[in-house]
């Protein structure tokens, strides 16, 4: 058997090829990316507008919140809220009188990547709308809309275009974060490589293969921001 046929064997979609494990790890990835990336842009949105509000103690909250989990790497943080996180809750649920309860792996990396994401999303936000210029919302407050038309008729348009480069940096580091589920045992892509290649023992093959699944989804990802990136920002002048 020469080496061109074991590798297409190894990474066959059908058993005993490890190909549909290292799919199905791929689309985990993507599913807690995405989840993720939806919790993580709802806490920025309500983090920027409660950053600009002027509310002190809402800012300073805030303002701990976006420090700390910047400050504190990834790995770390994960770990640190899954566990304590799960404890918390069956602390509460065991003072309501109710018994413990596993949390699903999938939920609990979703809301944990997006409590991490949440506090870059408000930063990325808060600097979108203070790039738009002043004299449009004094201009729309003077001709009487309301706060939430000035929000989605003047707000909107002006700070997707400002904040997609930052959604894109986002996007990909979530990606790449979404990895650091293995820790607590939730199987995505890098631990779908990691188990086909103890398993098998080859290891460069699986994570070469990982790490081309990885860069597909980074090209394509790439290429969906840059389209969005155009389509927003036609008839928008550069400032120079």
């Amino acid at each position: 058997m020469n080496s061109s046929t074991s590798i297409l064997q190894y990474l066959s979609i059908s058993p005993p090829g490890w190909g549909g494990v290292l799919l199905t790890g791929a689309v985990a990835t993507l599913l807690i990316s995405f989840g993720a990336y939806f919790v993580g842009m709802i806490l920025g949105l309500f983090g920027a507008i409660g950053k600009l509000g002027g509310i002190r103690p809402v800012g300073f909250v805030l303002n701990v919140y976006t420090t700390v989990v910047r400050a504190v790497p990834e790995l770390v943080l994960i770990v640190a809220l899954y566990y304590a996180g799960t404890d918390g809750l069956n602390r509460v649920l065991s003072w309501a009188g109710v018994g413990p309860i596993e949390v699903n792996g999938l939920v609990a990396a979703i809301a944990v990547l997006g409590f991490v994401q949440g506090a870059y999303m408000t930063e990325v936000l808060r600097g979108a709308i203070l790039s738009i210029p002043v004299g449009q919302l004094e201009a729309a407050k003077a001709f009487g809309m309301r706060p939430t038309l000035r929000f989605r008729r003047i707000v909107l348009p002006s700070l997707i275009p400002n904040a997609l480069p930052g959604f894109a940096n986002l996007w990909l580091s979530v990606i790449k974060d979404s990895a650091l589920i293995a820790v607590v045992g939730y199987q995505e892509l890098a631990l779908a490589a990691r188990v086909a290649a103890s398993n098998t023992k080859q290891y460069m093959l699986f994570f070469l293969a990982a790490a081309a699944l990885y860069l597909a989804i980074t090209i394509v990802s790439n290429l969906l921001f840059s389209a969005l990136e155009a389509h927003f920002r036609r008839g928008h002048r550069p400032i120079h």
